[in-house]
């Protein structure tokens, strides 16, 4: 009789498919927040094996600031028509030519928090009861204390305070009307987790995770990608560097690091001697210590 192991990446695996089928079968409109970042986009991945060979039963969610970066809505409409699965778009844009949100000014202006009206009016209008993210508990301080089904109230605000037990992995998806859940199946995982997943399953990525040469626009520290977005401050200047980004935001707030990593085995070999974290190039986290609870208590990812 042989013996049957699995590492741990196949734990991981097996964990978050289980919680992806689990909001299949508790919820009637349940939607994948899809950012086009690595993590969203391995949670693609897994649920397209939770269900295959059927497709993906639950439409994608983007909500476009604007600001993205170009890499990453080409690599988004690829992979949705790749799939066959349904797209819905939320604008930024739109709930500001609205009137719902007001376009922040000045150099260091951000549509970052300005996603919160927009994702809760798309939640709204398609009648989502459970939004599931790439969320992970390792990113940041606040994400690290939430639950994987983080229950939101009728105005899609978190409680951190009141939260759910999951003994046992028994996840209690009851609601009020008006209410929904965001779930998070990859909440376990860490940045190496996921880096050596994607090499895995050998999972295609947006060029930006690699390393390039773009021009950038040092600011309290941050490298950020030089676009029509950012407005330059005095002393300020252009500098063309060799970069690659470990998350992806939006351009005015993403920071890259400066790296040669060009393959997975290079990236997998940076990440494990770096000290910095994966979220510390990002503009908006450093408005304020709380500045991802503040967020999320809003209705955030």
């Amino acid at each position: 009789m042989s013996n049957y192991v699995i590492n741990h990446l196949k734990e991981l695996e097996s964990e978050a498919i289980f919680v992806i089928r689990e909001i299949a079968a508790q919820f009637e409109n349940p939607v994948l927040l899809f950012s086009g970042g690595k993590d969203s986009i391995l949670l693609t991945h897994l649920a397209k094996k939770a269900f295959f060979p059927a497709k993906i039963p639950f439409p994608l969610i983007h909500i476009d600031t604007g600001h993205n970066f170009p890499e990453t809505i080409a690599f988004r409409d690829e992979l949705v028509e790749k799939l066959g699965v349904k797209l819905i778009v939320g604008s930024v844009q739109e709930a500001i030519d609205n009137g719902r949100a007001k376009e922040e000014t000045g150099a260091d202006a951000s549509r970052n928090s300005l996603q919160i009206v927009s994702l809760l009016d798309t939640l709204e209008a398609y009648k989502v009861d459970a939004a599931m993210g790439g969320a992970r508990r390792d990113e940041e301080k606040a994400r690290a204390k939430e639950r994987f089904f983080s229950h939101r109230d009728e105005f899609g605000q978190w409680d951190p305070k009141n939260q759910r037990p999951e003994l046992w992995n028994l996840f209690n998806g009851r609601k009020n009307y008006g209410e929904h859940f965001r779930v998070f199946p990859i909440s376990n995982w860490t940045e190496m987790d996921v880096w050596e997943y994607i090499k895995l399953e050998n999972i295609d990525l947006p060029s930006l995770y690699f390393s390039h040469q773009r021009d950038c626009v040092v600011r309290d520290g941050v490298i950020l990608a030089n676009s029509e977005f950012i407005k330059l401050k005095e002393g300020e200047e252009v500098v063309n560097m060799t970069i690659r980004y470990r998350t992806c935001g939006d351009m005015p707030i993403t920071g890259a690091v400066e790296s040669e990593a060009n393959t997975l085995d290079k990236i997998i070999e940076e990440i494990a001697t770096t000290r910095t974290t994966e979220r510390g190039g990002r503009a908006d986290d450093k408005r304020a210590e709380t500045a991802m609870e503040d967020r999320k208590k809003q209705g955030y990812f």
